[in-house]
Parts: C-alpha cells; structure tokens; sequence
C-alpha cells in the first residue's frame, strides 16, 4: 500500500468542502431531471450522468487514490472513465428532441467500464504486453467522446428555438468538452496519472462551478429549459387541421397561455386530427399582451405562404438557414417568430409537422391508395424511411398502414359536391 504519511496526503479543508458541496449538487440535479422527465432518455441519462460524477469526484480524492489498493479503486476508476461515454450521449440527448438510446451508447459505456477497470486491476503498471494498448486506449476515450460530444452539439444546435435553452446547451456542451480537455491533459502529464495538490483541488473547482451553473439555471428558467418536452402520441387522427400562421382578421397571434403551473408543450405543426378542419379554432381573440408589430404580422403571412402554398417543406435541404434566407431575414427574427408566436420549440417538428399533414392526407385519399408509404413519404420532403415511421407514429400513434386502413369517420362538409353527389 502507498506510503499514506501526512506529507503525501495534500488533502485540505478546501478540498473536502468543495468535493461535498459538489456532491450535493450533483445530487439535486439528479433528483431534478429524474423528477421533472422521469421517462424521458435524456433525463435517464443525466441522472446516470450525474450520480456517475458523484462517484468520480469521491474517488478522485487524493487520499482516495494514495491509499486504497488499485484492485479496489477499480471500479471508481471504471465509472470515472465511463463518464466521458456518458457526457457524449447526454449531450446527443439534450440536443436531440428525438433522442433515443441506442444499444451502440450501452455498448459503448461498458467497453469504456470493463477496459478502464481492467487496466487499474491488473494490467496498469504491469509487465504484460498488452498494457501500453489498453493504457493508450483508456487515455484516448475522453479525448475521442469529447470530439464527439462537440459534434453532436453542433449538429442539432440550430434547430433549437429556445433562446435560452441554446445558451444553456451550448454552455453544457464547451464548458464539458473544455473540462475534460484540460484535465485530461493534465492527468497525463503527471508522473501516475493522478491528480494532487492544487491541481486537485482546481480539478474539482471548476467541475463544482460548470454544475452549479446548469443548477441554478434549470432552478431559475423552469424544469423545460433543459431538458425537451416528450409529446404523447395523439388520438389516431383522419383529418387534417391546415393552421393559418396569421388569423384572417389580422389582429394578432393564437394565445398559448396556459394555466401556471402546466408544462409547456409544443403546439402541434399541421397535422392529422380526429377533429375535422372546418370544426377547428386554430386562433383564439387576441390579448393586449399579445399584439405584434406589423413587420411581424408581414413575416408571418409570407411564412404562411412559403409553408402552406409554395410547400418549400419539400425541400431536401430545409433548414431554419435557408427558410430566414427565402424570407430576407436575420435566423434569430424567424427563430423567435416560430417559437414565441406559433409556441414550437424545435424546428425540425415544425417542418415535419407539414410533412406529416401532408402524407396522413395522402393516405386518406382513396385515389392514392397505390402508391407506396415510402414514395408519399419522400414526395412530403422526409429523406428515409425511418426517421418518418417514428415520426409518425409519435404523432399519430399508429404506423402509417394502420392509419391507412382505418375508416374516415367524418366528412368534408365545405367540400364542393359533385353532379353525381
């Protein structure tokens, strides 16, 4: 066992109070993301994420690694590398409102578990040949998961409308892959790969400082903010509700007040609805606090356009970038006419919201009953057949055979009526 004599124990007041205050918060953000999403991936994983940088931080301690034998530091060690698996994936939820684990990021974890505490039982130090590989390969699992938690970060970035939901993605995102980063780097520089002294010490400082910032925010912006909204799925639906973006009269946005205390939820883009169009309210009156400019009310009648009569949704290349370029107007005016006015929350639901409209009307229509799933899909602006079937049924609650198979159980009284009747 390492010789434990005070002189080589740098373990300070500081170093204690710092370690449980970060414990503790860790902790409540745990109990934060469990409570408010308990079904939710993302949530799941950032309470594994969270009680995963519990055990890091206890077995990061300089007395820890000084005195207990490395067979029994081996899983803290284990769990401390798997934690950079978890971060990637963490990011990948919070930035995807279509996330779902996959069996590549369990899969993942657990070969970073077993490698990482495979190396601190038997092989670290060793003389088996295989030692430098598997070494070389744990050094390189923070660097390679933080590259691709930056990835990932940026891939879904601009389809979040929330303001502040970006910032504090983001925030998460360049702070976490800076963190690991630089302390990696430094755990690689010292002579056993062990953290002590000040570096210890700042180590655990500036961990404490990144999840008190994600604490204080989920505290001060709401349990949404984070963490997206999980839809249900709808009742199975046969109509199609098209929504104006600008009621006819022109006097002001649909009201998305609801109640205090309610979860915010995103207003659904046009889709199938059990309840026939011409039965709908798509606006309700509007309320001082909601009138808009008119270069606004301008903005949303040529959105309307492009969406409803132009159907630029089509496009391959849809994006909020290319959507603000037809419009002539900076992303952030669209962004927040999208978000604050129609009450969406991601872009990509937005856009699917017509496509789906779209395709549940085809599959309506008897004299489109021959053409495949996969084409109407396609011809709708979806790019494969998967991300529509999941779509779909988030939205519908049944595959796209089944909605095609079902009865229409209401008729289209505005429909003009044929010589035949």
């Amino acid at each position: 066992m390492p010789d434990a004599s005070p002189i080589h124990l740098p373990f300070t007041l500081l170093d204690v109070a710092l370690r449980g205050a970060l414990v503790g918060l860790l902790v409540v953000l745990a109990i934060l993301m469990g409570r408010d999403r308990p079904r939710l991936g993302a949530a799941r994983v950032g309470v594994a994420m969270a009680l995963g940088l519990c055990v890091q931080t206890i077995g990061s301690t300089p007395y820890f690694e000084l005195t207990v034998p490395r067979l029994w530091q081996a899983p803290w060690v284990a769990v401390s590398v798997g934690n950079a698996v978890l971060f990637w994936v963490f990011v990948e939820a919070i930035f995807d409102d279509d996330f779902a684990l996959r069996p590549a990021h369990v899969a993942s974890w657990l070969a970073a578990v077993v490698l990482s505490g495979l190396n601190c039982a038997v092989l670290a130090h060793s003389e088996y040949l295989l030692a430098p590989v598997t070494m070389g390969l744990q050094r390189a699992i923070p660097l390679v998961f933080s590259i691709l938690a930056a990835l990932a970060a940026a891939r879904h970035w601009s389809a979040d409308l929330v303001e502040s939901r970006r910032r504090l993605r983001v925030f998460v995102a360049v702070s976490g892959v800076a963190y690991t980063l630089v302390f990696l780097g430094a755990r690689l520089g010292s002579p056993r790969g062990q953290l002590t002294g000040w570096t210890a010490t700042l180590d655990v400082a500036v961990l404490l400082l990144i999840v008190a910032v994600v604490v204080l925010r989920m505290l001060a912006v709401g349990k949404s903010d984070l963490l997206a909204f999980s839809p249900q799925p709808m009742a199975p639906p046969h109509g199609l509700a098209q929504p104006s973006l600008v009621p006819p009269d022109g006097r002001g946005p649909p009201s998305t007040t609801e109640p205090v205390g309610t979860e915010p939820r995103e207003l659904p883009a046009p889709a199938c609805a059990t309840t026939p169009p011409q039965e709908r309210t798509p606006w309700a009156p509007p309320t001082p606090a909601a009138q808009h400019d008119p270069a606004e009310d301008r903005l949303a009648l040529a959105l309307q356009q492009l969406m409803e009569v132009e159907r630029v949704y089509r496009a391959e290349d849809m994006s909020l970038a290319s959507l603000a370029s037809r419009l002539s107007v900076p992303e952030y005016r669209l962004r927040r006419l999208i978000n604050q006015r129609l009450g969406h929350r991601n872009f990509n639901v937005f856009v699917n919201g017509y496509r789906l409209a779209e395709v549940c009307a085809a599959l309506a229509d008897p004299a489109k009953q021959h053409l495949p799933v996969l084409t109407l899909a396609l011809d709708a602006g979806f790019q494969s057949i998967g991300p529509f079937n999941r779509a779909f049924k988030v939205a519908t609650g049944l595959t796209p055979t089944e909605f095609r198979k079902r009865p229409v159980p209401w008729v289209d009284k505005t429909a003009p009526i044929s010589e035949n009747g």
